[in-house]
């Protein structure tokens, strides 16, 4: 090809281009004035019937979809196929953040571990083991079946109506839940796979609770009442609280009987699993008394630092790991795309809740304690999970560094005022921190998400979007909280304690628990062996 050859085809294609662009401008000004994409923080106008289109090989075409009418087995078949989909979707997803809440299990292990002595860790990670175990076998003994058995089913997993005994009172005209009354065992009616699905998730919530007061009650706690105590707990104490919250029980019908907001609304357990672990635990620490050397005769605390802080700090990225599934698993649906907002929420508030704590400690005692950083994240964490689809970012990072500093100031609170001593701060973690979250529900939410949450219409608005019977519904929930689980919890323990000792014998506590209480030592090298001279 010679050179005048190259420069007339170079010619055409810069003559081409050119008019291309000239074509191309009268068509960019229209899109112009079209009107600007508007953002859908519910996620409720994404995914319509076009998306069926092309989805695999086989799929209805869109002039399928156009004439389902005049094609009616075509169109059951692809309802059906939709429907089942759908709800497989949303199935598979509750299942493997079930999952991911279960692995926050070794979370908590390592925190409380590497929180507390070295002589005592076999002891610690024994408790956070077994309270796995026992918690499960007594949620499904009863605890599942008093806490859901009267749900009436979940729509965004299409079944579970066969849980629907919900033993109630009924005050004027209105009907308040108290406790379900099906799924004992997971056996007869509750024998489906949809019942089954929602008993795994919702386990493994239970249990979160059940493990928070073995972190305050660490290092003293006779292993028997331990096992007592994590049967108590885990087949009445949560599922009753649960059940008027998450299982169509009184506190959640607030706001159909009486117009407060959607009655308490806790999307993924601020109160119901954070709260109530920490009240279990406040009643807990103040019977079974301070560790040993922990006060001076004067009052005065003294530190007990915990052996492994890159241990404890390991396990709380393990837990924020698993609040991923915590929270955005509490959609139930992997098709609420809600379940993203959720998800930064989540984060958002936990690196606030450590900036915070880390401030804090900086501030008031000249240096960032990495502790106190560490626990200020859960903070964050524990603080967000009740208004985390209800709120914006700017909301979640004002609630999460609020949290932080809670944090700190009620560490100090619980154990110099209180007296209480709380070896790795859950207390004030998760139940200061939980008080607070169901709180930040009835002030921060946004009015985005949530329509027709308990049979109420309308979405889900704060104080600060115009509903303070949203706030008056949560500060219920709340208080509710508080007196139920510490009056139940506190006389429990004190009974118990007549029957088995919660505490260990004296000398079993300075020698350390591993080989007294569960017949192993985690650093068996590090024993001190007794001399003899």
């Amino acid at each position: 090809m010679d050179v005048e050859t190259i420069m007339k085809k170079s010619l055409h294609l810069l003559l081409l281009a050119l008019l291309t662009i000239t074509l191309a401008l009268p068509l960019a000004a229209l899109a112009d004035d079209a009107p600007a994409p508007t953002p859908d923080p519910s996620g409720a106008s994404i995914g319509t019937a076009a998306d069926i289109v092309g989805m695999s090989a086989g799929a209805p075409t869109r002039e399928d979809l156009e004439t389902l009418a005049e094609k009616e087995p075509l169109a059951a078949k692809v309802a059906d196929a939709v429907g089942h989909n759908r709800i497989s979707i949303n199935i598979v997803w509750t299942l493997v953040c079930g999952f991911l809440v279960m692995f926050m299990q070794a979370g908590f292990a390592l925190a409380e571990t590497g929180f507390t002595r070295a002589k005592n860790a076999g002891h610690t990670m024994a408790m956070n083991f077994m309270v796995y175990g026992i918690g499960m076998l007594g949620y499904w003994i009863c605890g599942f079946a008093l806490q859901m058995g009267g749900v009436g089913g979940v729509a965004s997993l299409g079944g579970a109506q066969v849980l629907a005994n919900e033993v109630s009172i009924n005050i004027g005209g209105n009907d308040f839940g108290l406790f379900g009354a099906t799924g004992f065992f997971l056996s007869g009616v509750s024998y489906d796979a949809v019942v089954f699905t929602l008993f795994l998730f919702q386990m493994v919530f239970m249990d979160t609770t059940a493990t928070i007061p073995t972190g305050t009650m660490a290092e003293r706690w006779t292993f028997k009442s331990f096992v007592i105590y994590a049967f108590f707990i885990s087949m009445f104490v949560y599922p009753l609280y649960a059940n008027w919250v998450w299982g169509g029980g009184w506190l959640s019908t607030l706001g159909k009987y009486f117009a407060l907001g959607h009655g308490t609304v806790d999307f993924a357990g601020s109160s119901v699993v954070h709260m109530t672990g920490g009240v279990a635990a406040l009643a807990g620490g103040k019977i079974l008394g301070p560790r040993l050397g922990k006060y001076r005769e004067d009052g005065t605390p003294n530190a007990l630092p915990g052996h492994h802080i890159p241990m404890a700090v390991t396990g709380c990225f393990i837990l924020a790991f698993g609040w991923f599934g915590f929270n955005a698993g509490s959609s139930l649906a992997g098709t609420d795309l809600r379940i993203g907002v959720v998800a930064v929420n989540t984060m958002l508030a936990s690196a606030a809740g450590a900036f915070s704590a880390m401030l804090y400690m900086w501030t008031f005692y000249g240096k960032p304690d990495i502790s106190m950083i560490a626990n200020g994240f859960l903070a964050g964490l524990v603080a967000i999970t009740a208004p985390c689809a209800f709120v914006n970012s700017v909301s979640a990072v004002i609630i999460g560094a609020i949290a932080g500093v809670l944090l700190c100031a009620s560490v100090f609170f619980v154990e110099r005022t209180l007296k209480i001593d709380d070896p790795v701060g859950a207390i004030s973690v998760h139940g200061v921190n939980g008080a607070f979250g169901l709180l930040s529900v009835g002030l921060f939410a946004d009015g985005t998400y949530g329509d027709a949450l308990n049979g109420v219409e309308g979405t889900v608005k704060g104080l600060f979007y115009g509903d303070g019977g949203q706030l008056m519904a949560q500060l219920i929930g709340i208080c509710t909280n508080f007196v139920f689980v510490f009056l139940v919890m506190y006389v429990f323990f004190t009974v118990l304690n007549l029957i088995v000792p919660l505490r260990v014998k004296p000398e079993h506590e300075l020698e350390g628990l591993d080989q007294h209480e569960v017949a192993v030592s985690a650093y068996p090298e590090f024993v001190l062996q007794k001399t003899h001279r």
